[in-house]
């Protein structure tokens, strides 16, 4: 047995439309967005009543897809806190290799995108930030330096 591909890491958020916005600043495309509800969906992820909305954004020069989850039924839980640090157990973060760092985050702010740190030189290879992305996830981005 192999896996093939990893398919799509889901990020729950509170405002899809916010989250879209967002992460096509970064450089996603939308692929696809689309109402899940019904019997199936209830048994899938374990819960009665789903009614929820997706939405599929792509890596435009790769096979990566993010999926952005709102749930209209039953109500999202909120974390605690609603920024958690970096080292929470659990999803850590989710980074994006981008080609020119400083332009993507000048194109994130206007979506609430800043950096939690700093931009720091990794051992002049890369140059790397964590910011805060929807609903509080930690996003990081890596430009490739020399």
């Amino acid at each position: 047995m192999t896996v093939l591909r990893l398919d799509n890491v889901a990020i729950v958020v509170d405002d899809l439309d916010a989250a879209i916005a967002f992460f096509a600043a970064i450089g996603l495309e939308l692929e696809d967005r689309q109402p899940i509800e019904g019997v199936w969906a209830d048994q899938t992820v374990g819960l009665d009543g789903v009614r929820s909305e997706i939405a599929m954004m792509r890596v435009s020069e790769g096979q990566g897809r993010l999926e952005l989850t709102y749930y209209h039924a039953p109500t999202a839980s909120p974390t605690e806190p609603a920024a958690p640090p970096p080292n929470t157990l659990g999803l850590h973060r989710v980074m994006f290799a981008v080609d020119d760092l400083d332009d993507t985050l000048e194109r994130l702010r206007p979506h609430g995108g800043e950096v939690i740190g700093e931009v720091v030189d990794y051992a002049n290879v890369y140059r790397l930030c964590y910011l805060r992305g929807p609903a509080g996830i930690i996003v990081a981005l890596a430009q490739r330096v020399g």
